[in-house]
C-alpha cells in the first residue's frame, strides 16, 4: 500500500515501490567510499602545511607574521568546514561539535573557526531535484506527487544527514519532508566502524575511562539519529505532550515512511538570528525557554532532548518557541539519577573534597581502584558550580571558555584525564554541553537555578540552606596545600 489519501494513521504506510536510484545520482549526493571519505579527511593537514609553506615564502616577501598566519587560519578553517560538509554525516557532527572546542581558543583565534562553521549547515551540496524525486519514489511509491498540492524541489535547510524541502499536503497544511541523504546510512555505519578502531587510541588522553563502553554508547546514539521512525515517535510523543502550550510549539508528524518524515512547517525565527541580532531582552528569553524546554521535556516525555543547538529552535510569530529534529532523543532518567544529583550538589555547595570524592567514586565517575586528585578536581568543579550560585547568572562565551580550557587542557596531570562518564550520562553530557554552549553564545542571563529546581525538586532544600548562608570566600589556598603535601609525599 502506498502512502495516499486514505491513509488514517501515517505511522502504518509502506511503499511497494521498485524505484531505485542510480549509482550517479547517490555518488553526487553524499560520498560514501571510505577511500573517498579518508582522503577528503586526509586533505586538511596536507593542505595545511603547504599553506604554511607558502606563509614562509611570503614573510620572506616582506608581510608580517601575524597577517600570514591570520590569513593560514582563515583559510584552514573554511577548507575544514567545506570538507566536512562535503561529507556531510559523522563529519558534519564532528562538525558541529566544534562550536564548543572553539571556545577554547582566544577570541582572535577562534573567530575564522566560528565564521566558517556557521556557513557549515547550509553549505552542504544539494541533492538535485532528480535525485529528491528518486528518494520520494522510492520510500514513499511511484504515485508519491498524489500526497501534495505542491512540493518544492529548492531544499529549505539541510542537516547532517538529510535536507528538508518545503510542501503543501493534500489536505492543505504546509509541510516540512525531511529527506535523509541517499547514501548517508551507509557512510554514518563507515564513520562510526572508524570511530571504533580509533577508540583505543583514546584510552592514552583518558586512561580513566571505559573508552570502548563510552565508544559503543555515542555510536548507539548517532545510530538512533539514523530511525526516522524513532524520530517520528519522539517527535508524537513531545507534541501531544506540548498541544496548545503557551509557550512551546512542536509540529505534528504528518506521516513517516522509510527514510522520510513529514511534519508540520513551522515559521519563525531561528535562533541563530537572535544570537547575530536579537536585543538582549530576546536573548535572555530565548535562552531561558530553551533550558526551560528540555527540562520540562523530561518530565512531560520521559525522554531527553538531545541535541538543543540553536539551529533547532526558531521564534514564531505569537511568540512561542518551536522546536524541530528530534532524532536525538532517549528515555529518560536512568534509575539512581536524582540521587546522583543530589549527591553531587551535597558535595560541592555544602562540602568538601573528601565528599566530591565518595560522590565520584559512588556514582562511578571514578574507579574504586584509581586513584586521583581529589583536590584538583574540587578546585575544577567549583568555577562550574558558579551559576548555581547566584539566584541569576550570565552564560558568556568567556566564562565558558575558562571552563573548557581547564577541562581540556592536555597536561599528563589533568585530573579530568583520571575521571569517566558512566555510559546511560553520555546523553546528558550531550544535552548539556550542547544547551550550554547555546546559552553562551547567546549572552543569556537567568534564574537557571530556579529552572532546576523546578525540574528536580529534591534539590531544593541544598540551595535553601545555601540561601541562608553568610557568603564566604571558597578557600584553595588550604586545598593547595594538601596537594602539595600528597605530591610530595608521593
Amino acid at each position: 500500500m502506498t502512502i495516499g489519501r486514505g491513509i488514517d494513521r501515517p505511522d502504518e504506510i509502506s511503499t511497494g515501490s521498485d524505484t531505485h536510484i542510480s549509482t550517479t545520482e547517490t555518488a553526487a549526493a553524499l560520498p560514501v567510499g571510505r577511500v573517498v571519505r579518508n582522503a577528503r579527511i586526509a586533505s586538511i593537514p596536507v593542505a595545511f602545511a603547504g599553506r604554511r609553506a607558502i606563509g614562509y615564502g611570503k614573510r620572506a616577501l616582506g608581510r608580517s607574521a601575524a597577517e600570514v598566519n591570520r590569513d593560514i587560519r582563515s583559510r584552514t578553517a573554511q577548507h575544514i568546514f567545506e570538507v566536512l560538509g562535503e561529507l556531510k554525516g559523522c563529519a558534519t557532527k564532528f562538525g558541529q561539535l566544534l562550536a564548543i572546542y572553539e571556545l577554547a581558543l582566544p577570541s582572535e583565534l577562534a573567530e575564522p573557526y566560528r565564521i566558517a562553521l556557521g556557513r557549515l549547515q547550509d553549505s552542504a551540496p544539494a541533492m538535485l531535484p532528480s535525485t529528491v524525486h528518486a528518494v520520494l519514489a522510492e520510500q514513499l511509491g511511484r504515485d508519491w506527487r498524489t500526497n501534495f498540492l505542491e512540493f518544492d524541489d529548492r531544499r529549505a535547510a539541510a542537516a547532517s544527514i538529510g535536507q528538508v524541502h518545503r510542501a503543501v499536503w493534500h489536505d492543505g497544511r504546509e509541510v516540512a519532508v525531511k529527506i535523509m541523504y541517499p547514501g548517508a546510512r551507509e557512510s554514518v555505519l563507515g564513520d562510526l566502524d572508524q570511530l571504533r578502531r580509533m577508540s583505543a587510541l583514546l584510552g592514552v588522553f583518558v586512561p580513566g575511562a571505559d573508552v570502548a563502553a563510552l565508544t559503543d554508547s555515542v555510536r548507539a546514539g548517532i545510530l538512533r539519529e539514523l530511525d526516522y521512525a524513532a524520530e517520528a515517535a519522539s517527535q508524537r510523543a513531545f507534541a501531544d505532550a506540548y498541544r496548545d502550550d503557551p509557550e512551546f510549539r512542536v509540529p505534528d508528524v504528518v506521516a513517516q515512511q522509510g527514510d522520510v518524515v513529514i511534519s508540520e512547517w513551522l515559521d519563525g525565527t531561528p535562533v541563530p538570528h537572535i544570537i547575530a541580532s536579537g536585543s538582549q531582552a530576546e536573548r535572555d528569553r530565548v535562552g531561558m525557554a530553551m533550558v526551560r524546554f528540555v527540562l520540562d521535556g523530561c518530565t512531560r516525555t520521559d525522554l531527553l532532548y538531545c541535541d538543543p543547538h540553536p539551529g533547532n529552535f526558531r521564534v514564531l510569530p505569537d511568540g512561542r518557541l518551536g522546536v524541530v529534529d528530534f532524532g536525538a532523543c532517549c528515555r529518560w532518567p536512568p534509575a539512581g539519577f536524582d540521587g546522583l544529583a543530589l549527591d553531587y550538589c551535597r558535595a560541592v555547595f555544602e562540602g568538601g573534597p573528601t565528599d566530591l570524592e565518595a560522590a565520584s567514586r559512588r556514582h562511578g565517575f571514578v574507579a574504586d581502584d584509581r586513584s586521583f586528585d581529589v583536590d584538583a578536581l574540587f578546585a575544577a568543579v567549583l568555577p562550574c558550580s558558579e551559576p548555581l550560585r547566584h539566584k541569576t547568572f550570565q552564560l558568556t562565551s568567556p566564562w565558558l571558555r575558562r571552563q573548557v580550557v581547564r577541562a581540556t587542557r592536555p597536561k599528563l596531570s589533568n585530573v579530568a584525564r583520571q575521571c569517566t562518564i558512566p555510559v546511560p550520562f553520555t546523553p546528558f553530557a550531550r544535552s548539556s554541553l550542547t544547551i550550554i554552549g547555546a546559552l553562551a553564545q547567546l549572552g543569556t542571563e537567568g534564574a537557571y537555578r530556579e529552572e532546576i529546581v523546578r525540574s528536580l525538586p529534591v534539590l531544593a532544600e541544598v540551595f535553601d540552606r545555601l540561601d541562608q548562608q553568610e557568603p564566604r570566600p571558597v578557600d584553595l589556598a588550604t586545598a593547595r596545600e594538601r596537594r602539595a603535601r600528597r605530591i610530595t609525599a608521593s
